[in-house]
């Protein structure tokens, strides 16, 4: 998978956790559970972020040398 294709789904983890947060504002009984999901959603996003940064980032920099 190249990393455009993950920075993509990361975007997308993104997104759902700002849903999830609207959510918890409109429904105050689950708000908690909704707010807890929503911030897992979003440390998980940017471990993605940080994955390819720091993996893939290096991959990419790398010369046919290194191999």
């Amino acid at each position: 998978m190249h990393s455009s294709a993950i920075l993509r789904e990361a975007r997308q983890l993104h997104n759902v956790s700002e849903r999830l947060d609207s959510l918890a504002e409109q429904h105050p009984l689950i708000s908690e559970g909704l707010i807890t999901i929503s911030g897992n959603v979003r440390h998980t996003a940017v471990l993605l972020e940080v994955l390819v940064a720091t993996k893939m980032g290096l991959l990419s920099e790398s010369g046919p040398a290194d191999a």
